[in-house]
């Protein structure tokens, strides 16, 4: 048996043994949040499967730590960009950062482990530069995997607090018009969104907690514009804290840019209405078209075959 086998066998080995230790370390029985979870459940009945999901957490982020030190920025990574995309993410929970970074060392060991074994050391026998490449090119695949998937994540978050936000501010206007204040209506919107679990109610029920705990009205706003970083709840902010300043009617700026959003979230569906027949350009023309051709041109062209091959050979002879 060959050096390059022995070291793939070892790997293999310890991949899996640490796979495995991993598994029972993470779904080892707490007896302490057994009973937790068994007193909540007879307590109030319900909130049990959050406690499941926040003891799961709390055992990955405990065996992420390790590795998330290896992609961690070693200083002020708080205060950066990152920080502002989890946030935009919808991640708030501390284990999500640990998470993260260790799932980017992970994979950044597994992938080339996984290209490995799977073409067991071959790829470069012709092209000795080639399995290195592949190795490098595969580390470098893993390590920016969990950033493609905090971007998706942030572009379907941005894309629904959109779509939901000018319904949102319509019913925030009826209850200003109808008398409330901004708090109060703010209030009054958290409880309709309490039961659907969406992103914009999240948001706006953190924005409510800040004002309750005492922050400026300003300052909430700004927190929750750049929580959400879609723009038009930028703009929004924008117009409150001026209408704050200077005195003017909440309601009618509030119906103002319901208008603009709304009319906007329109132009919006007609430009995605309007590429669809680009869009439908390239399967029509590699998948239909080719097919269509041989079902109407394909039994002309076998009996043009049929006809013309005889009659050709007959002329050659």
């Amino acid at each position: 048996m060959r050096i390059e086998q022995i070291l793939i066998l070892v790997l293999a080995f310890l991949v899996a043994f640490g796979v495995t230790l991993a598994a029972m370390m993470m779904f080892q029985p707490d007896i302490l949040r057994r009973r937790i979870t068994q007193v909540s459940k007879s307590a109030t009945g319900d909130g049990v499967p959050s406690v499941l999901q926040d003891d799961w957490m709390r055992k990955l982020e405990r065996l992420s730590k390790p590795l998330a030190k290896l992609a961690l920025p070693k200083e002020g990574w708080e205060s950066s960009s990152i920080r502002t995309r989890f946030m935009n993410a919808g991640w708030r929970s501390p284990s999500a950062v640990a998470v993260y970074f260790a799932a980017k060392t992970v994979l950044a060991i597994a992938f080339p482990l996984l290209v490995l074994l799977l073409t067991r050391g071959m790829i470069g026998e012709d092209n000795p530069r080639l399995l290195p490449a592949a190795l490098l090119a595969s580390a470098i695949a893993g390590f920016y995997l969990p950033d493609l998937v905090l971007r998706r994540r942030i572009r379907v978050r941005k894309e629904a607090i959109f779509e939901a936000f000018p319904d949102t501010l319509d019913l925030i206007t009826v209850c200003v018009e109808a008398g409330l204040a901004l708090d109060a209506a703010l209030l009054k919107v958290v409880e309709e969104f309490r039961d659907e679990n969406s992103a914009l109610g999240e948001e706006l029920e953190l924005l409510v907690l800040e004002l309750r705990a005492g922050l400026s009205r300003e300052k909430a706003l700004r927190n929750f514009a750049l929580r959400t970083g879609v723009e038009d709840i930028d703009m929004l902010v924008s117009m409150l804290i001026q209408a704050d300043r200077f005195g003017t009617s909440v309601a009618d700026s509030l119906r103002v840019h319901a208008d603009t959003l709304r009319t906007k979230r329109r132009q919006r569906a007609e430009e995605c209405a309007a590429k669809i027949a680009v869009k439908l350009l390239f399967p029509l023309t590699l998948f239909i078209l080719p097919s269509l051709f041989v079902v109407l041109l394909g039994s002309p062209a076998i009996q043009f075959y049929r006809s013309l091959i005889p009659f050709m050979m007959s002329t050659g002879q």
